[in-house]
């Protein structure tokens, strides 16, 4: 399916503008946020007060959609998880990190989940078993680091490639047996239906993050997005100190629940360079991939990672 820039937006985000600064020039950054993601984050810091650009926000329910949006240059940028990046990337998208973070996560952040009642305990007793997740996501690599750590194979259960919603359904439907899935659907699903954690990313994931932008994107407006990459840093650092003050934002922004919320954002958050500890992880994630048949990898690693701003993490901020 090609996409264009009016029909990435339409099919897969509803578009928010927030005029959070506006420039001499009439500046705009068009920037992709996960519900409960980098829009309520930025917002609730203040990182953006004095900011000479315009925000254009549009929202999407998970990585899938907003890396779409993405590579069909409707955005110019937006944070998704490690797993998600590598594999549009490796599918050919036009994109690029140009920063990485990494997760301390002090609750189940991505975790496979199963019902109440269920009978399963750990990820063994998947075989046979149908398992909800969306395809290239967090959710689907932890699935595939559980399973090998668990000794299945791909025959071994059926994997049910569904977006958010849909999972959610087939879950609680119980159409199927377990769901690989992410923040804030782990919060709502443990707090508010009593689901249990069966495994999660804290033993099995490499909990990184990054802002991928689109090419051209990099190339027109550089300084832009650098300016932005100071301000999500200084709200990165003050979410992780302020898990209070930032989940009654992300509840108001979101509509979640305050405790969903908090959940959430009781996280540690750190930008890191590119380097190579970055990438030996990466390859972790296209080699699991690759192991299961999900992807093709032809791409360099490397080359996906912009290295160009990471002497913003080795100067003081400054303001473009």
């Amino acid at each position: 399916m090609i996409l264009t820039r009016r029909s990435a937006l339409s099919l897969f985000g509803a578009v928010a503008i927030s005029a959070c600064a506006r420039g001499h020039d009439g500046a705009v950054l068009k920037v992709g946020s996960q519900r409960g993601g980098t829009k309520a984050m930025m917002e609730a810091s203040g990182a953006l007060e004095g900011a000479p650009f315009t925000i254009e926000w549009s929202e999407f329910p998970a990585a899938q959609p907003l890396l779409e949006a993405l590579g069909a240059g409707a955005i110019d940028l937006g944070g998704v998880g490690d797993a998600p990046f590598l594999f549009a990337y490796q599918s050919g998208s036009p994109i690029r990190s140009v920063q990485a973070t990494r997760y301390d996560t002090r609750n189940p952040a991505t975790a496979i989940l199963v019902p109440p009642a269920s009978r399963l305990k750990t990820a063994a007793d998947l075989r046979g078993k149908r398992v909800a997740t969306g395809r290239g996501s967090v959710g689907h690599f932890l699935l595939l680091r559980a399973m090998d750590q668990a000794g299945l194979r791909q025959a071994d259960l059926t994997t049910v490639f569904l977006p958010p919603g849909d999972a959610k359904g087939a879950f609680d439907s119980g159409a199927v047996d377990a769901w690989a899935t992410w923040n804030p659907y782990v919060a709502q699903a443990m707090l508010h239906g009593g689901a249990r954690v069966i495994a999660d990313a804290r033993d099995l994931s490499t909990n990184y993050g990054v802002i991928a932008a689109n090419e051209r994107s990099i190339a027109d407006k550089k300084a832009l997005i650098g300016d932005f990459l100071d301000r999500n840093n200084q709200a990165q650092r003050w979410a992780s100190d302020n898990t209070d003050a930032y989940a009654a934002v992300l509840a108001r922004e979101t509509g979640l629940s305050l405790d969903v919320a908090r959940h959430f954002g009781d996280r540690g958050l750190v930008v890191v360079p590119s380097d190579a500890r970055l990438l030996t992880a990466m390859q972790t994630v296209i080699d699991t991939f690759q192991g299961s048949g999900a992807l093709t990898a032809t791409r360099p690693i490397a080359a996906a990672f912009d290295t160009s701003f990471d002497a913003r993490l080795r100067e003081p901020a400054s303001r473009a």
